[in-house]
């Protein structure tokens, strides 16, 4: 077990931080919320849990701090910048230069190779060639997948598929690594893998913000905010942090 130095993170700067938060959405003219007044501050190098029941608002809450969905009310700042008024241009260049990206279900184009996924990022953000392959080349090495660098996605194992989704979540340096599910897909020693790619990130210095439902998976982390029908039900600090070893069969 790892103890926990709080305050070391508590006098980082702020990468994240809401206030009110809320998000409100219309279904056939009926008003279904899905995030009531939600405040909370995640400062530079925390890896924070977000656990919850299905429909509790955990993967809202995800999909607007990750910019993917705009909150219906409150404040949202990410690195000091409040995004109420950025237009839909504006958000996806954020997302691309702030943010990385770590989906249950992978999100990767399967005909394309594995450095050809992980470059992705880079080529939206214009890096040219031959740069944007010399840093994919170094992520893909990084998740240990060199010796298969140009297979196609689609021949790779559910881990395999993860370690390259999280070598494209970092190709671009991002500001925060959200993670929705990341061992969803997976089975329990593949699952421990990537939990330990994730710590391992997250002592490099990396913020880290995970949703799982798994409560085994959830204490990876250093702190777990629980989520229940949109409030924030709880958010303590994981006194001493259960360290996942790549030989871990978690069940």
């Amino acid at each position: 077990m790892e103890q926990i130095d709080q305050q070391k993170h508590k006098n980082r700067p702020l990468v994240l931080s809401t206030k009110n938060l809320r998000k409100v959405y219309m279904i056939e003219d009926l008003e279904a919320v899905a995030l009531r007044d939600v405040s909370l501050d995640i400062h530079e190098g925390e890896f924070v849990s977000i656990m919850g029941p299905s429909g509790s608002g955990k993967s809202t809450l995800l999909q607007i701090l990750g910019c993917l969905e705009r909150p219906s009310g409150g404040k949202y700042l990410l690195d000091g910048k409040d995004l109420e008024h950025y237009s839909d241009d504006e958000l996806a260049r954020v997302r691309n230069k702030k943010i990385g990206f770590i989906f249950q279900a992978f999100n990767l184009l399967p005909r394309l190779s594995v450095i050809e996924n992980v470059k992705l990022p880079l080529i939206y953000a214009d890096v040219y060639e031959p740069e944007r392959t010399r840093i994919a080349r170094a992520m893909v090495e990084m998740v240990g997948l060199s010796e298969r660098e140009n297979f196609p996605t689609v021949k790779l194992s559910g881990g395999q598929k993860q370690r390259v989704a999280i070598a494209r979540a970092l190709v671009n340096g991002p500001k925060v690594i959200f993670a929705d599910e990341p061992t969803g897909s997976l089975d329990s020693k593949s699952g421990a893998v990537i939990l330990q790619f994730l710590q391992e990130l997250h002592e490099q210095g990396h913020t880290i913000v995970m949703v799982t439902h798994e409560s085994y998976v959830a204490a990876a982390a250093e702190r777990i905010i629980h989520i229940k029908d949109g409030l924030i039900e709880s958010d303590e600090w994981v006194e001493h942090r259960h360290r996942v070893h790549k030989d871990d069969l978690i069940k």
